[in-house]
């Protein structure tokens, strides 16, 4: 007799299927309109080099050039002497890092961090048969 879960077990898998299919198709159409839009990209920051501007109004749009910046470090026993010395946690983001945060629990149940807050909920996971 077959039960709610037979029924459902082959829907999830063919909607999971189907998602991953259709993200790989996808995946090679994307990655060709990201190059054509960074090519255009750079196109308009040559215009923006060549008249020594940092943008300019168009009838179709306005475009304007900005300085982005990222940071990171290959020494972070030095960062973090810096951060230190300077007293500059600030330069750190603010979050914590789930796996590790869970570790550190299980390795010590009896500290409870004040304000940690925890959101915790089952999911599902479906696996088709292997073939033996």
């Amino acid at each position: 007799m077959a039960t709610p879960a037979d029924k459902l077990v082959p829907v999830y898998i063919k909607i999971r299927d189907s998602i991953r299919e259709k993200e790989d198709k996808h995946k090679l159409e994307i990655a060709t309109l990201k190059e054509q839009l960074e090519a255009v990209a750079q196109a308009l920051l040559e215009i923006c080099e060549e008249n020594g501007q940092d943008g300019f109004r168009t009838p179709e749009g306005t475009v304007t050039r900005r300085v982005t910046s990222r940071y990171w470090t290959s020494d972070w026993e030095a960062m973090y002497k810096t951060i230190k010395e300077h007293d500059a946690p600030f330069l750190l983001e603010q979050r914590i890092h789930n796996g590790n945060m869970k570790q550190f629990l299980e390795e010590h149940p009896d500290v409870h961090p004040t304000g940690l807050q925890a959101d915790r909920k089952y999911t599902v996971q479906v696996r088709k048969p292997t073939s033996k």
